[in-house]
Formats: C-alpha cells, sequence, structure tokens
C-alpha cells in the first residue's frame, strides 16, 4: 500500500505539469492582455508596454513558462498583475480556507442526506417511503445551484428571515450556501446508493446469510452495505471535483470571500498567475481525492490490493 500511495503522488507531477502547460498556452492564446484595459479605459501602447516588462511579459513565451514552474517549484506564485501591491500567494491564502470550509461542509452535508436516503429507500422499495425519496432525489438533481442557491435565499432569507442572505464567518451563515452546493450531490448519491443497495441485496452471500439466521440488521450492515458502498465512493472523486468547482457559482451568489470570486475576475481580466495558481491547486485537490478514493477500496472490499 505505501509503496503505491507513493507511485500515485509521484504521478502527480507529470500530471500537474500537463494541466499547468495547457493553462499556460490556453491564457495566452485568448484574444486580449492583463493590460489592455483598466476598467472602462484603455491604456496607451507605451504603458502597456511599460507593464509588459515589468512582469517579463515581453520575454519569450517558452522563458515564461520556464520562469513560472521554477516559482511553483519554490511554491512562489508570484505577483498579481490587475491588485497592485499584492501577490498570488497572499490572494490565495485569504481565500483558500474559505473555499476549502464551504466545500468540506458541503461534501459532509451530501453524504450525510444521501447515504441514509438512500438506503432507507431500498430497504423500503415500492412504498411510500422509496417515492417520496426518489422523488426529491430527482428534484435535487434538476435544479442546479445558479436556481437553487436564490430560490432558497429568498424563502429563508427574506421571507422568513432565518438565515443571512450573504457573508462568511458565523455558523449561520454557513447553511444556506452548504445546502445549496450539497443538495445537487445529496441526490446523486440517494440514488445511486439505493441502486446499489438493491443490486446487492439480491445476491447470493446475503441470501446465505439470512438462510444461517442472521437477523436482518446483521445481514445489510455486516454484508450488504458495505459492498453496495463501492460505486458510491467510485463517484466520490468526481463529486469532490464538482464541489470544489461549484464553490465559484455559490460565493458568487452569497458573496462568499472565497477563491471563486477571485477566480472569476481573474479570467475577466486576464490575471495569468491568480487563473493559473489557482487551477493549480483545484487540480492538486482533486488529485488528492481520487487517491483517497483509491485507497478506501482496499478497506471496502479485501480482495482489492494494490502491491
Amino acid at each position: 500500500m505505501t509503496r503505491y500511495i507513493i507511485r500515485r503522488i509521484l504521478f502527480f507531477i507529470p500530471v500537474l505539469f500537463i494541466i499547468t502547460l495547457i493553462t499556460f498556452i490556453t491564457m495566452r492564446t485568448i484574444p486580449g492582455g492583463p493590460f489592455d484595459f483598466v476598467g472602462d479605459k484603455s491604456l496607451p501602447p507605451s504603458v502597456v508596454a511599460n507593464l509588459e516588462a515589468k512582469y517579463h511579459l515581453d520575454d519569450p513565451l517558452w522563458k515564461q513558462f520556464v520562469d513560472y514552474l521554477w516559482g511553483v517549484v519554490r511554491l512562489d506564485f508570484g505577483p498579481s498583475y490587475r491588485q497592485r501591491g499584492r501577490s498570488v500567494n497572499d490572494i490565495i491564502s485569504g481565500t483558500l480556507v474559505t473555499s476549502a470550509q464551504l466545500g468540506a461542509v458541503s461534501l459532509f452535508l451530501s453524504i450525510l442526506i444521501g447515504l441514509p436516503t438512500g438506503i432507507l429507500a431500498a430497504l423500503k422499495q415500492n412504498s411510500i417511503v422509496d417515492y417520496l425519496s426518489t422523488f426529491i432525489a430527482v428534484v435535487g438533481r434538476s435544479v442546479p445551484s445558479i436556481v437553487m442557491g436564490p430560490l432558497l435565499m429568498w424563502i429563508f432569507a427574506l421571507q422568513l428571515g432565518l438565515f443571512p442572505t450573504s457573508g462568511w464567518g458565523r455558523p449561520i451563515q454557513v447553511v444556506l450556501p452548504a445546502v445549496t452546493l450539497g443538495a445537487y450531490f445529496s441526490a446523486y448519491i440517494a440514488r445511486l446508493t439505493r441502486a446499489s443497495l438493491l443490486q446487492v441485496v439480491r445476491e447470493d452471500y446475503i441470501r446465505t446469510a439470512r438462510a444461517k439466521g442472521l437477523t436482518e440488521r446483521a445481514v445489510i450492515v455486516g454484508h450488504a452495505l458495505k459492498n453496495s458502498l463501492i460505486p458510491v465512493v467510485t463517484i466520490m472523486g468526481p463529486i469532490f471535483a464538482g464541489v470544489l468547482t461549484g464553490t465559484f457559482v455559490v460565493e458568487q451568489i452569497f458573496a462568499i470571500p472565497g477563491m471563486g470570486k477571485h477566480f472569476v475576475q481573474s479570467v475577466n481580466n486576464r490575471d495569468y498567475p491568480v487563473v493559473m495558481a489557482t487551477t493549480l491547486i483545484f487540480a492538486l485537490a482533486i488529485a488528492m481525492a481520487n487517491l483517497l478514493v483509491d485507497i478506501t477500496y482496499a478497506f471496502l472490499d479485501p480482495r482489492i490490493r494494490y502491491e
């Protein structure tokens, strides 16, 4: 297992390199530059040339890329082109924790709601509980965050006054953004858990366990549930990626001072260092999540060995 983890971590290096290269090329091929406009006004060509020389944007592209890689190795993402006097490291350090908190709470909420709902629907198949759970899951999967967020804000913040409409820092301010982001994925987990558990309970070893006289609770918890979680764990990597990227939209809706705000603004402003840094951080987080998913397989299924 240790050797497998080390190999996977080393494999992150070429993956992150390719992502960095693709992002670097994409940002340079998009029309426009970081100094073409300041607000609604265009800068004189001489000023643009001086700014490009200051930030070494007049160097050959290969040299810019090599210099950037050397900075990444030293964990120095360089200065922001549009937020004068601030480095990318300062921007990330001030917003990464907020985005991570929102993503973690949303992921925990989606698992907390999705797993029990799916298990209950499978155990009560073709009952009112099953139909109601399935209906809620379909609704949750059908409504995107960009619609769910304003809807929850209008009902629970503006009409009922139970939660604030924006901000971050107090526990009550986490509820609406976390529900907005977690509702979609909780519905996905619920549907997959239900389908997986229904398939597992029809296997021969489940019938054998019941024939041995085990209680229904022992059969479900000790035999069926563990194996039925393997497909659910499989999608945790993509769900984690969806939660991370989904914070961009939710942070904009609820005015949360996270990385999403800076990422969106940096794309519009062609602030290359901020775009590159946020892309790298999210790519690394997704790679780590997929590694944790693979490690979890070995604990759920003893037949899986990483040698």
